[in-house]
């Protein structure tokens, strides 16, 4: 049976969609026919029992739209309380997580996954740990802690928009094995140099968003992005309630004052059309549309549709229908993050907003082979709900993730070397009768652990690039590795607590906390700081 996640006393979802145009001209309805079709929805449909899923919001990055796609990516996370709704916490429900267990490379020899730039998860664990509480293991999502943070890696140094990093050395909760460290580091692009934008803030004004931490947190961050705004750009407002309108059509970044006006205005009440506002905000970016420049739609909402299109079927169905008149979201594409505070408004909307509006690379594929005689088995740390099938990494039909400029992306295997003395209990597989794979002598020849291999497209292309990168294997002491391989370390080792895996070994607190404080760099934002407090007082829950 399906869960269904229970949307109470959240801060605020942000989910970034891509918007592209196809040169196959429509004749599209006015807004205010869309305006009209949102009070018809309004009028026709009692209010639904709440059983719908925020995840379709974002860009397919979300649990539901993955759900009837098991090998896309996956997420599925609620956001930022304030202390006084700590009651409401038990009501919560994430859908089950399984960690990836180990792959014996004589059978699976490759791992292959969609990258994952969304944090989601880390503000969500730090709201609860904020307020006392431990969070529910299947909240946490580890690749997620692990991409909040950014690493010190080398800028690309060839005609490829991103760079690949690796180490390599033991891994801290289980000394007999080894953790491998891969990094893929975008280009980044000086602000000046990013073209001009066409946004549209999609923003729920419903009667759920009437709380000091959502749409008053909501407004404040908004008005931070848009005092970053240059005179190139352009911005709409399209709000949902009872039912969608357009409170602000398309105005240039040099009417400020205007802009901030809009959003000074707003005010919270009725019940969540919020598929008339999707519908909505889609027809006003397209009809403001930059060929050449970032066409997006930022919804900000606490997930509670009610009203008219409210299930995920319907809402796929709508996605899928503006895709067939020459406006889509792609799936996969875009990311999505939860706001707590203004300082996190300030990381996402203003710090990281560059990155996320310029993509750099669509769908990006990781493939690793991993070399039979060094590797007897394997896991992939995180990243549970972006694994792909084998024969998707070449398949450009299939889509993935999505890089912009300056993101990075961090992945973590770990792996038993062969004849290596192991705890863990492999999966059992019988002898072949008729057939026995044989490694080949190249395989015996090199030093080489594994392979990575990368695919991905230019931003305006439809064919897939490949990067190719072997690793050789090393022996590495822990102490002696990167900050960038002790404080991702130290970060999977957290969540593997949290979620009290079983493949946590011996991990702790205390190693976490000797870790991180060894590892913590420069820290001129206090992200590293922060998540050292944050174990410090996990100690005492």
């Amino acid at each position: 049976m399906k869960k269904t996640i229970a949307l109470v006393g959240f801060a605020a979802i942000l989910a970034n969609f891509t918007l592209a145009c196809s040169t196959r001209q429509e004749t599209s309805g006015s807004q205010e026919a869309y305006r009209q079709e949102a009070e018809s929805s309004q009028r026709q449909d009692t209010v639904k029992e709440q059983n719908f899923s925020p995840e379709l919001l974002a860009p397919p990055t979300w649990q539901a739209r993955r759900a009837a796609e098991p090998n896309q990516q996956q997420n599925s996370l609620p956001v930022t309380v304030e202390p006084e709704d700590k009651e409401e916490t038990h009501s919560e429900e994430y859908a089950p997580l399984d960690d990836n267990p180990y792959q014996l490379v004589q059978t699976n020899p490759l791992s292959t996954f969609s990258i994952d730039v969304d944090t989601a998860s880390y503000s969500n664990v730090r709201r609860f740990l904020t307020r006392g509480q431990l969070p529910p293991s299947d909240s946490v999502r580890i690749e997620e802690l692990i991409n909040y943070f950014t690493y010190d890696y080398p800028q690309p140094q060839d005609n490829h928009p991103f760079a690949v990093a690796t180490e390599i050395s033991s891994a801290p909760w289980n000394p007999t094995h080894k953790l491998v460290h891969i990094g893929v580091q975008g280009q980044k692009i000086a602000t000046e140099d990013i073209p001009a934008s066409n946004l549209v803030f999609l923003m729920d004004v419903s009667g759920s968003m009437n709380n000091p931490n959502k749409l008053p947190l909501l407004k404040s961050a908004f008005r931070l992005l848009v005092n970053e705004l240059r005179p190139e750009d352009r911005v709409a407002i399209v709000v949902y309630a009872g039912a969608a309108g357009l409170v602000l059509p398309s105005t240039p970044g040099t009417e400020k004052d205007k802009i901030l006006a809009a959003i000074e205005n707003l005010e919270a009440g009725g019940s969540t059309a919020g598929g008339a506002g999707i519908k909505l905000a889609y027809q006003v970016a397209k009809d403001n549309y930059i060929p050449s420049g970032n066409n997006r739609i930022i919804l900000a909402t606490d997930g509670d549709f009610n009203v008219g299109i409210s299930s995920d079927r319907e809402l796929v169905e709508l996605i899928e229908e503006k895709r067939a008149q020459g406006v889509f979201l792609d799936k996969g594409n875009g990311n999505y993050a939860y706001l707590d505070s203004i300082l996190e408004a300030k990381k996402v909307l203003v710090k990281e907003m560059g990155a996320t509006l310029f993509t750099i690379a669509k769908d990006v594929k990781i493939q690793v082979e991993f070399n039979p005689t060094k590797v007897k088995a394997y896991r992939l740390i995180g990243y549970e709900n972006r694994l792909l099938q084998d024969k998707d990494f070449n398949d450009d039909t299939k889509d993935a993730g999505e890089l912009g400029a300056g993101h990075s992306v961090t992945a973590l295997y770990e792996i038993i070397p062969v004849g290596a003395d192991t705890e863990v209990k492999l999966p059992q597989v019988d002898s072949l009768r008729y057939q026995y794979p044989i490694a080949s002598a190249e395989s015996y020849e090199n030093n080489e652990l594994m392979q990575v291999k990368l695919r991905y497209k230019e931003p305006k292309e439809s064919e897939s690039q490949l990067i190719t990168r072997p690793i050789e294997d090393e022996n590495v002491k822990l102490e002696a590795t990167s900050d960038n391989f002790r404080f991702s370390a130290a970060v999977a080792g957290f969540g593997m607590i949290l979620r009290d895996s079983e493949y946590k070994g011996n991990v702790s607190l205390e190693q976490v906390l000797q870790l991180a404080k060894g590892a913590k760099g420069v820290d001129l934002e206090g992200y590293r700081s922060e998540f050292i407090r944050l174990v410090e007082k996990s100690q005492s829950l």
